[in-house]
């Protein structure tokens, strides 16, 4: 039953990043969703990703609203000889992932403020269960026929939900040093909440000893386990380990990541942006309502950092209705704390993205990006619950004007990533497997700006 415990503790940086790295999230607009490139943005957007391009903006005030929606498909095939299921499929369902914007700019001083889910911000559900949840189950019918009472089978009422969202406020002041630089200093206070529901039930086996009454059908575990206990004690102890599992419990703490940036003009048709983002270090404590596995204890506290970040972007016009962008992200996941698993990364993660936008009139923009991610895990890192891909994305859309002080983006995006395959021994029962781990991608974003 450990199995299932497992699941719970780290699923939480399985599932928390969409775009960005392990745990953090870089999708932070509808800009970035339609470009996959804004390092160097210069529009309100740059609250997040280039603070000191803000100094940009025409004076006044500036106000953006963006909402995404995403989907994702974590597909583990496993081929474990004793497990009922060969393929689990877990959905991440994301309608409402909120960013909000506002600056005031006034000649060489801008002043910002930024609000989104800069890490977590997902739900993942698993209604039948992972392979590690099963594990354990699996091999009870031949731990029951060793015990002399023939077992082909079990089955398990399984579930699973584990929901993430770190939301970060943020404030930046930022000043034009000349027409070349600008530069930008702020923070961003990260409010972390993880919730976890789960329960493995009603587990069945099949055994067959009718001098017992047990005719081959299915009946409750913990029941057989009872009735063997009159004449084989050892079995009572079993009946405790197969009844009925739940948790319920929800993991909160806060975090504080100072930020500084710099953005360069050299001249009017190329802009760059330097950004870096300390080192979150963040404390989560266990707030835990229901635990029957002894397993999660309410108040114990665990590690899980946010990495430092440092982010590169520039942005060229190669003429007046035609600009293209780079962007290159590198996350310093070995410098984290996260209770020991750092120590399963070898390299840090690092995303390349390129974007290009069209103007087809004064107030319609088409455009279209690519991004590329490549984390550094070892292999011993990847399993079914916390699995890191490289992967590939596309995404496109438009930005309308639709007055002189109201605009609104669209944006979508497909993403697929490389199959990681990995070899996995069960000395139990002596043989060894293959696990296989895939996902895709989708999202879409919608976004409005007011200036004035």
């Amino acid at each position: 039953m450990k199995q299932f415990l497992v699941v719970i503790v780290v699923v939480a940086m399985a599932s928390s990043a969409f775009g960005g790295g392990i745990l953090t999230n870089t999708n932070q607009s509808a800009q970035f969703i339609r470009t996959l490139s804004r390092n160097a943005s210069t529009a309100i957007d740059a609250t997040y990703f280039n603070p000191a391009g803000l100094t940009k903006l025409d004076d006044g005030w500036h106000f953006a609203f963006h909402n995404q929606s995403v989907f994702q498909e974590r597909t583990v095939t496993n081929g474990h000889p004793l497990l009922n299921n060969d393929e689990y499929v877990g959905k991440l369902n994301v309608p409402f992932f909120p960013n909000f914007y506002a600056v005031y700019k006034q000649e060489k001083f801008a002043v910002s403020f930024g609000f989104g889910p800069n890490a977590g911000g997902g739900s993942a559900e698993y209604e039948s269960g992972l392979p590690s949840f099963e594990a354990g189950l699996a091999k009870i019918p031949a731990m029951v026929t060793q015990m002399g009472v023939p077992t082909s089978g079990y089955k398990a009422d399984m579930y699973f939900k584990g929901q993430s969202v770190f939301y970060g406020i943020q404030l930046n002041a930022s000043y034009a040093i000349s027409d070349v630089f600008s530069a930008a200093i702020g923070g961003r206070y990260i409010m972390a909440n993880n919730t976890y529901e789960g329960y493995i039930r009603d587990i069945q086996i099949n055994p067959n000893y009718p001098a017992f009454g047990f005719t081959g059908n299915y009946m409750s575990a913990e029941q057989f386990f009872n009735a063997l206990a009159s004449v084989n004690p050892a079995a009572g102890a079993y009946a405790a380990m197969v009844g009925d599992k739940k948790v319920d419990s929800k993991q909160t703490g806060t975090a504080i990541t100072p930020i500084v940036s710099l953005n360069v003009k050299p001249i009017e048709a190329l802009n760059i942006g330097v950004k870096y983002e300390f080192k979150s270090p963040l404390e989560l404590t266990n707030e835990t309502e229901v635990d029957d596995t002894g397993e999660f204890p309410d108040g114990v506290k665990t590690q899980n950092d946010i990495p430092a970040i440092f982010a590169l972007g520039a942005d060229y016009a190669f003429a007046p209705q035609f600009r293209a962008s780079l962007s290159f992200n590198y996350y310093f996941d070995k410098d984290v704390d996260w209770d020991g698993r750092e120590e399963l990364v070898d390299n840090n993660y690092i995303e390349i993205g390129v974007g290009a936008e069209y103007d087809l009139s004064e107030v319609f923009a088409l455009s279209i990006g690519f991004l590329h991610s490549q984390p550094g895990v070892s292999e011993d890192y990847q399993n079914d619950i916390s699995h890191s891909l490289n992967s590939n994305t596309v995404g496109l859309g438009f930005g309308y004007a639709l007055t002189s002080a109201l605009d609104f983006d669209f944006g979508i995006l497909y993403g697929v990533y490389d199959e990681s395959v990995k070899t996995v021994a069960d000395p139990e029962i002596g043989a060894s497997f293959e696990e296989t781990y895939n996902r895709t991608n989708f999202a879409f974003a919608l976004g409005l700006g007011y200036h004035f």
